[in-house]
């Protein structure tokens, strides 16, 4: 580890004699260990000198990859110990709803998904809260793979109710929806759009609490306004 941490240092290679001085590691010991490392693709030699190799970049990518989940799920914890409710974070990438993360307490815990999110992206705040940053054209071609059809007696009847309904939408305001994906439950969801990426970040309530979604939806949309760039840090994981 000392080795690889001393190459890193040197952005234009070293030989193994300064190597071994700098690690105070005796030569023949650093020359064992570089072959080694090189072998295993963690170092590469050119004319002498060493360098970091492919799985060093990728272990110090995944690292930084692991750096910024991290620094989502405490702002998504935040986001949900201020608010009292579980909190969700989506995206829509590929063409595809996806839950990036969830964040819940036994106390307070999240919807099952009973009905596949991604299928069903019509019927909750998630992926209504989506589908309402994208152009008409994105929007039509995933309700033709992912037609609407009821979830619970509460779901948007059709494509041209739901579509009428998206169009309606003021752009980053709050996405509300009761009992259209999960029957007990009320949801909202805060439009998030970094660059040409959407994303969203929802909470939901029992709904004997729906009372007070409104006030936990301006909450939460105080709540990601301070968190935005932790949020928008997974943007590129």
């Amino acid at each position: 580890m000392r080795l690889l941490e001393c190459v890193a240092g040197h952005e234009c290679g070293a030989p193994a004699k300064q190597l071994a001085r700098e690690t105070r590691l005796a030569l023949p010991t650093a020359y064992h260990l570089l072959r080694t490392l090189v072998h295993e693709g963690y170092l590469r030699r050119e004319r002498g000198l060493f360098f970091l190799g492919d799985a060093a970049e990728r272990l110090s990518s995944n690292g930084a990859e692991q750096k910024r989940r991290s620094t989502v799920i405490d702002a998504l914890a935040r986001c949900r110990d201020a608010i009292g409710a579980p909190v969700y974070y989506a995206m829509y990438r590929d063409g595809e709803i996806e839950i990036m993360c969830v964040s819940d307490t036994p106390g307070a815990p999240a919807i099952e998904e009973w009905a596949d999110f991604r299928e069903t992206g019509h019927a909750h705040a998630v992926g209504q809260c989506l589908l309402s940053q994208l152009d008409e054209e994105a929007r039509r071609d995933h309700l033709a793979r992912y037609p609407v059809r009821p979830v619970t007696p509460y779901t948007v009847r059709d494509g041209h109710s739901l579509l009428r309904r998206l169009e309606r939408a003021r752009r980053m305001a709050p996405v509300f929806e009761r009992q259209e994906y999960a029957l007990g439950a009320v949801c909202a969801a805060v439009p998030i759009t970094v660059g040409t990426t959407a994303a969203t970040v929802a909470i939901s309530l029992p709904l004997q609490q729906a009372d007070r979604l409104l006030s936990a939806a301006r909450q939460l949309q105080h709540e990601v306004g301070r968190h935005l760039g932790s949020v928008g840090l997974s943007i590129s994981i």
